[in-house]
């Protein structure tokens, strides 16, 4: 199967560095898609884990990835989030192709415009109680490890991945009611700039909803639910959940291999 082409793609919390970052399933993402434009919504990188830093050589591969992208004529944004915020030094630069900014405002191939920023700046507890949202970093990072250890199991039974650590997450009042104060916040920032709708990350919950006539977008994460928000050839959004649609593309790929075979002619593969 070859690539599959879109108009823009989001992608945020990746966290890089750490050793949640769902890397193989992101590496697989960008390997299967072409776009005009991409958009790293923060929290690409985990600079808040510098002193146990865990960097694979997959990582490489997917900062090379993204570097020839951008070489191929892909428009690449990076958008620092709270977790790489020391690029935002870098603001107005280009790194390796990626253009560094501290927001941006896309224009979709139907007209409307969408204000794209991490939120980080619109998150109480990271502002205001930073200490607080390191504790937090911590408890989360143990869920993870539950999340991680559950999906162990849940492999070697035969099923697919799921996050059971997002499951939770939208079971708790404090958390449901932390997103829901979160997006209201944000949605009034794009009020305030006059756009039809924002794309962010931050929260780690991907989300494509109209709130007070405004189109709010989250692209969610890639440590709990490898999510991606992507933009058609005719404008239209939509969330992809790529440990569904990746398990889909090798049953395709499964099914042209045995035709493939059968013919006698050699497997293979293209990026």
């Amino acid at each position: 199967m070859g690539s599959l082409h879109y108009r823009a793609v989001w992608i945020s919390d990746v966290h890089l560095g750490t050793r949640d970052a769902k890397a193989e399933y992101l590496l697989d993402f960008l390997s299967n898609i072409e776009a005009d434009y991409i958009y790293l919504v923060g929290d690409i990188l985990d600079l808040w884990k510098l002193k146990s830093w865990h960097w694979p050589e997959i990582n490489n591969q997917l900062v090379r990835m993204v570097q020839r992208k951008a070489a191929n004529g892909a428009h690449v944004v990076y958008v620092p989030g709270n977790h790489d915020e020391k690029l935002r030094d870098f603001v107005g630069s280009y790194i390796g192709g990626v253009n560094i900014a501290l927001n941006a405002v896309h224009t979709t191939a139907d007209g409307r415009r969408f204000l794209v920023l991490h939120g980080d700046e619109f998150d109480c507890v990271v502002m205001h109680n930073r200490w607080l949202a390191h504790i937090g970093d911590k408890g989360y990072e143990a869920l993870l490890r539950i999340n991680h250890w559950y999906n162990v199991i849940r492999r070697r039974l035969g099923f697919p991945y799921w996050s059971l650590s997002a499951y939770i997450k939208t079971r708790v009042k404090e958390a449901v009611n932390y997103i829901g104060n979160f997006e209201q916040a944000v949605v009034s920032e794009a009020e305030r700039h006059g756009v039809d709708g924002l794309i962010c990350g931050h929260i780690h919950h991907a989300s494509m909803r109209q709130i007070d006539g405004v189109l709010y977008n989250n692209c969610g994460d890639w440590v709990e639910s490898c999510t991606a928000l992507v933009e058609n050839r005719d404008g239209s959004l939509q969330i992809l959940n790529w440990t569904e649609e990746s398990a889909l593309l090798l049953d395709e790929r499964d099914v042209a291999g045995t035709a493939t075979e059968t013919e006698g002619e050699p497997l293979t593969h293209t990026a």
